[in-house]
């Protein structure tokens, strides 16, 4: 009687002990799941783009990124210091989960050009490297251009942020790991994609070849995706990489933001972005209003490029043609006639301007309130930035970005990519110059054909609708270079701008 009573009670302690099992476990299980809901309800609030698109191609997961876009900077006419450029741009308050993919490979990249060109660059291969399911290795940006930069990625822009920001979406890494240095372990292939690729491209014809090499190298990355015809959700990562993870340093965005701040302490201020350097005269053969010693000089240091395949070039024609930046003077009366008053405060941003004080005269004479970063700063504050070109063009960069109107006298790569963050902000008015009218026009003023009323007219009617406003991109499937440039207006990504505004202003 006593064993049996021992068992019944044994039993009932077994059974009072799994119930407090299966109680412990339903509680430590619910506290996890709550956890975690909290969790990814703060992630999702701090960063909902990355969460809304769907769709990915097969070979690609669910969960893309997507920037934020103009709704974020509904005023247009008073762009904050503290923006999605500088650095108070918020951080999320943990780090986004790694994607979890399988390896297929490891990309390095050399990126050519300057800083906008590699910007761009850099856009798409991080959207190749994310498309085909690979791990992307810090780019290699160019040394071996006219400028002679020697700075590399992390001088320029802030890799931790870089890294973190998008590491829901491919792995970036620093350098290869150890067992890829020795030797035999693998051949790493050199080559450049070629240019203007769609993504079905390197579907079928790049991720075989990383099946048999492992790690390719991308000798040039310049143009190397197509504008149009991706899926959107490649389009949409472009614009994160390029508006969010493509952050300056901060000493960059520091310095940046003063020169802004200086700026806004006088006003309302035009950047005019006058590209009227020794190196885009030389490699464009633009020589309009040049005295013989300069022509000579400029075509010297063109045929000393030999990357610079055009060698023979007609000036004029291309003048006419409407292929070549304003000149000064010429920069002059067009801002005039399009009405800027003569106390406006103009930031111009480049590099040394060919010719100096002596080609500026005229356009300092129309505005004596003009300025450059060497004149708002001191010698002590730029000296970290001085022989570093592509520093420099990134305080040029952020300052022409905030700026109330925005200027190119020719649409090289830094006023196409400042355009198209410009639409992205709230479409903030860029004036973009049909240069083969106003040298029409420009003539005939000047030749005292058309008077300066008559003149001043029809520059303002012909830039009515050249502005920066909401428009669809140009697209010629058999002519790529020549349609509108993906990052000039990133259209994909302004989808919050509804159709029907888009449509009212074409």
């Amino acid at each position: 009687m006593d064993v049996k009573l021992s068992r019944r009670a044994g039993g009932h302690v077994r059974v009072r002990m799994g119930h407090v099992r299966v109680w412990v476990l339903r509680l430590i299980s619910s506290v996890l799941i709550w956890t975690a809901l909290i969790q990814l309800t703060s992630v999702a609030e701090l960063w909902r783009p990355h969460l809304l698109p769907k769709g990915w191609p097969a070979c690609l997961d669910r969960r893309s990124g997507v920037g934020i876009g103009a709704a974020d900077y509904p005023n247009a006419t008073s762009f904050s210091v503290k923006s999605e450029i500088g650095a108070a741009a918020p951080s999320p308050p943990a780090l986004l989960p790694n994607r979890v993919y399988k390896n297929n490979g490891y990309l390095r990249v050399s990126c050519n050009g300057g800083l906008n060109q590699m910007r761009a660059a850099i856009c798409d291969m991080v959207t190749i490297a994310r498309y085909l399911n690979l791990t992307l290795l810090i780019p290699d940006l160019d040394k071996r251009s006219f400028w002679a930069d020697p700075s590399d990625f992390g001088d320029i822009f802030n890799i931790k942020h870089f890294i973190d920001s998008l590491r829901d979406e491919v792995r970036i890494v620093k350098s290869l790991s150890r067992k890829f240095n020795r030797k035999g372990r693998s051949t790493v292939l050199s080559m450049p994609p070629v240019s203007w690729s769609s993504e079905k491209y390197y579907l079928k014809q790049i991720l075989p070849l990383f099946h048999k090499h492992k790690v390719i190298h991308f000798n040039k990355s310049d143009a190397r995706l197509a504008n149009n015809g991706l899926p959107i959700e490649l389009q949409k990562l472009r614009c994160r990489v390029n508006y969010q993870a493509l952050r300056f340093t901060p000493q960059i965005e520091a310095t940046g933001n003063k020169l802004i701040s200086i700026l806004r302490e006088s006003g309302f201020f035009v950047v005019l972005h006058l590209r009227y350097e020794m190196d885009m005269l030389a490699f464009s053969g633009c020589t309009h209003r040049c005295s013989h010693e300069e022509i000579k000089e400029l075509t010297q240091m063109r045929y000393a490029y030999p990357w610079w395949k055009e060698k023979e070039i007609v000036s004029e024609k291309k003048r006419l043609d409407g292929l070549c930046p304003l000149t000064p003077e010429e920069t002059a009366l067009v801002l005039q006639a399009l009405g800027f008053a003569r106390d406006t405060q103009i930031y111009i941003a480049s590099g040394e301007i060919y010719g100096g004080e002596r080609r500026l005269a005229a356009l300092r004479a129309a505005y004596p309130k003009i300025v450059r970063k060497e004149m708002l700063l001191s010698p002590d504050e730029l000296s970290p930035f001085q022989n570093h070109s592509t520093q420099m063009a990134a305080l040029d960069y952020l300052v022409s970005v905030a700026s109330d109107v925005f200027i190119p006298s020719y649409d090289g790569n830094m006023a196409k990519v400042v355009e198209g963050h410009r639409r992205y902000s709230g479409f903030r008015k860029s004036v973009l110059l049909d240069r083969r009218k106003l040298v029409e026009l420009l003539d005939l003023h000047l030749n005292k054909t058309m008077a300066w009323d008559e003149f001043s007219l029809a520059v303002r009617r012909i830039h009515e609708h050249r502005m920066g406003q909401p428009t669809r991109r140009k697209v010629i499937p058999e002519r790529p270079k020549e349609e509108d440039y993906f990052y000039a207006n990133p259209q994909e990504c302004l989808e919050h701008w509804n159709n029907q505004k888009i449509n009212n202003y074409q």
